[in-house]
């Protein structure tokens, strides 16, 4: 696998490509959507603008399907035939087989198109997150959270192309990703599933995943629709729990999670899902001001808004805002959401009807959302092939090129945080103790949205990949194991203790169970004490401890730490991910990571990076209230890095700032570097945060090279949000920082 040519993969895909666009271009497009939707009843233009969950139209009960899964033509025919419904999403329970996906799909779009009044096919939707993760034997990546530690979006782009094609060979053609919420509450349940806690950061990773999944043309049978999410403001909830309140100024919400949406709306993607919450107690499914103000006038988005899960309903349920679900489905449709994920009745259908009928909801709100819905469809290319699955050939599909793009992937995420005496690498006459609840399970390492929606049903798991300890034991002569205590139970295993002890490096994998949503939501960010005392355990042995995370987010150690020479975060590497692992740990791989995230050092001390200037000061009004385990941006390599001759200079006409800076591999390892480039604004209207991220490249440095690196940064970079709500870009006084080195400009 780690041999496997590049250059034939490109090869492949190359060709595949060309053949897709070849018979892309022989389409006719004849569809005339202002047609369709003038002929269709209001009963049809409802329809359109509901979505089922699977388990509707499926043999057995929701949430309780009989197995192994069947549709229901009955309960199908009333939902598409009775009642028009223009989407279905999601999967019954666990991941199915490509054949039982393609079998689904074209029984929903036979129907569809052949026995509705105007064949208008259904699309699908499903949670690709991290790959293919709900199709049997489909290609699962590291997590978002891992892929942002590589500070490479390239790689991001090429595991959405990769995403994209296994999820189109089921028949699927829209993703409910990427997440473009950024993660400035530590505590969140869906922090793996962002690119991290900077907004650069993740404008940059969600452009890349966007053009993966979408390319240049969505209709492309190999690509898919993206879905931005959660429009707006989910992540930052104030006590940290799902779903909960968040308390944003106008200011922040502009600056910090406005731009990661508006820089997806200007790369094109399709659709965006809402967030489930509420900003400043107005929830945003029913908040005009968001979802029609904001995003369609302000940011000119033309794509679909599709809710969350049920979340019209609980506008009424637990908001609380609407007296009656029929206030709900007004107050929504009005606010600007065109299609409702109901999704386990018609109730919505029904009342919308009504609502429509009585003039409680204009005609003319439901024409633009049916015309959006059926132009996504048609930039699909649904009118023309609702049947790619028995149209196209997808030989890549769990491909080696595709596993060893996300072991790639995991290679430059995982991020040497600790290595105290050169502990890593461990050489291969070391007799290695494997021990912790994240070492031999393919769960854990995989994550949510694996092959079910937690990722915790361990019968789904593909036992022909490697554990952690698999991967180990490939790369090791002597290795013992014992899992020693469990993630949230100390079991007090003497065998542990005994192989520990006769080791000469012990390998502790601690970490969380995956879990995201409301299930994830936890009461502190302590790792689990059962742990903290199991690796206090194991330090009196006095053997040399690597630590390496698995983790949804960052877990508090700051009682261990100091008891680990090495510490490793792996974040969720996925089934793929963990040969990586072991051959950072056996060094065949430099490790290149960064941290896309703040590792904080106490739980109630979640100061992120680019914090303002009093969040440092102590009780002495003095620096150092600023301490966390691990800052933004660090990573240790098995080689070292020099940064010198710092350059920076402007235009004259202020519009963009030129950097230049050398870094020498002084080592005797090559190793990839992601150089990171800070601005501070030293003095502003509003008072400015320490420093901000505003530019990174990473690259590959041979022993002994030095490379130059260059960087253009456009004033408007530079801008922040001020008291009146609009971007400026002061004059005054700037620094560069990198890699240590700083420099003074004024604008």
């Amino acid at each position: 696998m780690k041999s496997f040519s590049n250059y034939l993969y490109l090869f492949i895909v190359v060709t595949v490509l060309v053949a897709c666009n070849q018979s892309k271009n022989q389409k006719e497009t004849s569809v005339d959507i202002d047609q369709i939707l003038s002929e269709m009843s209001v009963k049809e233009k409802v329809g359109q603008m509901t979505q089922l969950n699977l388990d509707v139209i499926s043999v057995g009960e929701v949430f309780d399907l009989e197995e192994p899964h069947k549709l229901d033509s009955a309960k199908l025919r009333k939902a598409i035939v009775e009642y028009g419904i223009g989407s279905i999403l999601n999967v019954g329970g666990h991941a199915y087989t490509l054949e039982h996906w393609n079998e689904i799909i074209s029984t929903v779009q036979n129907i569809a198109t052949t026995e509705t009044n105007h064949g208008v096919p259904i699309i699908y939707g499903i949670d690709a997150i991290h790959g293919a993760n709900y199709l049997l034997g489909g290609t699962l990546f590291p997590q978002p959270l891992a892929q942002a530690a590589t500070f490479n979006p390239d790689m991001a782009r090429k595991a959405a192309a990769m995403t994209a094609y296994e999820t189109r060979a089921s028949g699927i053609p829209w993703n409910f990703s990427p997440v473009l919420d950024v993660a400035r509450q530590p505590l969140w349940s869906r922090v793996f599933e962002t690119y991290g806690e900077d907004v650069y950061l993740c404008k940059r990773m969600g452009v890349a995943t966007i053009e993966g999944y979408q390319g240049d043309d969505a209709s492309d049978p190999y690509r898919v629709a993206s879905c931005m999410k959660h429009f707006l403001g989910y992540s930052w909830s104030f006590t940290g729990k799902d779903r909960t309140t968040a308390y944003i100024p106008e200011t922040q919400l502009r600056e910090y999670f406005l731009p990661t949406f508006e820089a997806a709306v200007d790369a094109g993607s399709l659709s965006v899902m809402i967030n489930s919450g509420d900003v400043n107690g107005i929830p945003v499914h029913a908040d005009k001001r968001i979802l029609t103000d904001l995003l369609r006038t302000e940011l000119e988005f033309d794509g679909v808004a599709v809710t969350d899960w049920e979340d019209i309903i609980k506008l009424h349920q637990f908001h609380k805002i609407a007296p009656t679900l029929k206030d709900a489905v007004k107050m929504a449709i009005n606010a600007g959401i065109d299609m409702s994920m109901v999704p386990n009745d018609y109730e919505f259908s029904d009342l919308l009807l009504e609502l429509v009928n009585e003039g409680e909801v204009p005609m003319s709100r439901i024409d633009e959302s049916v015309r959006r819905i059926l132009v996504m469809k048609q930039r699909l290319g649904l009118f023309e092939d609702p049947f790619t699955p028995d149209n196209y050939e997808y030989p890549l599909v769990a491909s080696d090129s595709f596993i060893n793009h996300s072991y790639q992937i995991a290679g430059e995420a995982i991020t040497l945080l600790k290595n105290v005496n050169g502990t890593l690498p461990i050489s291969q006459d070391k007799k290695v103790f494997v021990t912790g609840p994240m070492a031999n399970s393919l769960t854990m390492i995989n994550g949510s949205w694996g092959r079910t929606w937690q990722g915790t049903d361990d019968q789904w798991d593909d036992t022909s990949k490697h554990t952690i300890l698999d991967a180990i034991q490939a790369n090791f002569a002597e290795v013992s194991f014992e899992q020693g205590c469990e993630i949230n139970k100390l079991t007090q295993d003497k065998k542990a203790y005994n192989k520990a002890r006769n080791s000469d490096v012990i390998i502790a994998c601690m970490g969380e169970y995956p879990s995201t949503e409301k299930p994830g939501d936890i009461h502190s960010l302590n790792l689990e004490e059962a742990q903290i005392e199991y690796v206090k355990g194991l330090a009196k042995l006095g053997k040399p401890i690597v630590l390496v995370l698995v983790e949804n987010r960052a877990r508090v150690i700051r009682e261990i730490e100091p008891l680990c020479e090495s510490i490793v975060l792996a974040y969720q590497p996925s089934e793929n991910g963990s040969d990586a692992l072991a051959d950072v740990i056996s060094g065949e791989i430099n490790p290149s990571g960064k941290l896309p995230v703040t590792y904080p050092k106490y739980t109630n001390s979640l100061i992120l990076y680019d914090h303002k200037y009093t969040d440092q000061l102590n009780v002495d009004f003095g620096l150092g209230a600023f301490e966390p385990q691990f800052e933004f941006g660090h990573g240790l390599s098995y080689t070292n890095f020099e940064y010198s001759n710092l350059k920076v200079n402007k235009t004259d006409d202020n519009e963009s700032i030129s950097i230049s800076v050398n870094v020498t591999n002084k080592g005797n390892r090559d190793g990839k570097e992601s150089v990171l480039v800070f601005v501070s604004d030293l003095y502003a209207s509003i008072t400015p945060s320490v420093k901000r991220l505003r530019a990174f490249d990473k690259q590959m440095i041979n022993a002994g090279e030095t490379l130059v690196f260059e960087f253009v940064i456009d004033t408007d970079e530079l801008a922040f949000v001020s008291s009146d709500n609009q971007w400026v870009t002061e004059p005054g006084d700037y620094t560069i920082s990198i890699g240590g080195l700083t420099e003074n400009i004024t604008l």
